[in-house]
């Protein structure tokens, strides 16, 4: 029997660990060479996992919503398909069932009396927990200030699916002790602060409030926005553009771009275009920070943000966007926003960016202050394009006139960036989309 080991592989830069969200095999099948093994999502994609070889699987070490490192082996395959039939996959974690008494209406003791046995391991802010593990909090009722007391037995002093379970278990045991049986006066100390519901109320201001605990993408979403407010100083810079050409090119092209390319023609393309000229104009916009070292990048890789179906956003990346014509674009943007939003996207649909542009104006948004995605130094943000009166210079004088108008705000690193700097670049690709010719 030849066993080959399956290790939890990379899936992107700075990724150390992924959530297992599914197996397709069991212990005992047989597979082919590329095969789905399983979905892992990290903190930037989720991924089908194919087999790197073809035999019978021999044992599987973690389950379903286990958090794994990098370089860790998940399952081993006998390649040789002769597996022994006492082959065992690793026990999932043991589920603590206890039986719970019905409360009575005499009931009077509060499931706040319950001692607490479980010992604080970090505090929440620190902690990450698993989507299964914030599944079994909720539809138990157990708020994040309780979770973040409850020790945890996994990688690096983790709250496991088994740790929860145990602590649910112990809980009901403890409810159950402190029930009165029917027809029992409950005893209840008149002057113990225990006895006040509002102490031990899962929801600090009112119980019909509703926890939900964020999912495993906004968590990360989260953390990784905190971090970069506190990286960079942000400074925000706005300008409005007259896209007045850029709107009637629009309009007059896009029945036949489509039909040429097979994707509709939006603004974003010519808006990336415009960015990746400006970015080789201003290459200190195209950079990123090493402690006190500036490192400027060689190649202009243009990130957008993509709104997903479950209301997370996504960054895919289009390489060498400088080296790309207005229809290149286009294809690449529509082919990777729709990969995104059918969970697609492959770990190096999303590394390299150094430089990101997000689109507020597609919920009509006028403008806004984008946080930075590190580590890069600057973020473009896109507002709503709308009709408004303005004055126009003629050869008879002054006018007004109906113009297309737009707003475009640059969030920057004032550790790089200063604002003469910023005001260049983001006057900059306002030139380009004012005077727009394809």
């Amino acid at each position: 029997m030849s066993i080959f080991e399956i290790k939890m592989p990379k899936l992107g830069e700075s990724i150390t660990e992924g959530t297992i969200t599914s197996w397709s095999a069991k212990v005992g099948d047989t597979i082919k060479e590329d095969d789905i093994l399983l979905e892992v999502n990290t903190a930037k994609v989720s991924a089908e996992i194919p087999s790197p070889v073809s035999g019978k699987i021999v044992q599987i070490f973690f389950q379903t919503g286990d958090v794994v490192p990098i370089g860790k082996v998940i399952a081993t395959v006998d390649t040789d398909g002769n597996g022994t039939d006492n082959t065992t996959e690793a026990a999932p974690p043991e589920k603590t069932e206890t039986s719970v008494p019905e409360p009575t209406a005499t009931t009077t003791a509060a499931p706040a009396s319950i001692p607490v046995t479980a010992q604080a391991a970090k505090s929440e802010t620190e902690r990450w927990y698993s989507p299964i593990v914030l599944q079994i909090a909720q539809e138990a009722k157990i708020s994040n200030e309780e979770l973040a007391h409850i020790k945890g037995t996994g990688y690096q002093g983790r709250l496991s699916k088994k740790d929860i379970n145990e602590y649910i278990g112990q809980k009901k045991k403890s409810i159950s002790a402190t029930t009165p049986v029917a027809g029992t006066k409950a005893e209840v100390p008149i002057s113990s602060p225990a006895a006040t519901p509002s102490q031990h109320s899962s929801t600090p201001d009112n119980a019909e409030n509703e926890i939900r605990p964020m999912d495993y993408v906004r968590r990360l979403i989260a953390d990784h926005m905190v971090m970069s407010k506190n990286v960079s100083p942000h400074v925000t810079s706005v300008i409005e553009v007259d896209v007045t050409k850029l709107v009637q090119w629009r309009n007059k092209n896009k029945d036949a771009f489509f039909r040429r390319e097979g994707v509709k023609l939006t603004f974003m393309p010519v808006i990336a275009e415009a960015s990746a000229k400006a970015l080789a104009e201003y290459p200190l916009v195209n950079s990123s920070v090493d402690g006190y070292n500036i490192i400027l990048k060689k190649h202009i890789h243009i990130g957008f943000a993509v709104s997903l179906p479950d209301g997370n956003l996504i960054v895919p990346v289009v390489h060498d966007a400088d080296h790309s014509n207005l229809n290149g674009l286009a294809v690449a943007m529509d082919t990777l926003a729709l990969k995104a939003r059918d969970n697609k996207l492959l770990p190096e649909d999303i590394a390299g960016g150094t430089f990101t542009i997000t689109n507020f104006g597609t919920f009509k948004s006028l403008f806004g202050t984008p946080i930075i995605n590190q580590p890069q130094v600057a973020i473009l943000g896109v507002g709503y394009i709308e009709k408004k009166p303005a004055v126009i210079e003629t050869p008879e004088g002054d006018a007004i006139a109906i113009r297309h108008k737009m707003y475009l705000s640059l969030s920057y690193d004032h550790r790089v960036i200063d604002g003469a700097l910023g005001g260049q670049f983001l006057r900059r690709v306002g030139d380009i989309l004012e005077n727009w010719q394809s």
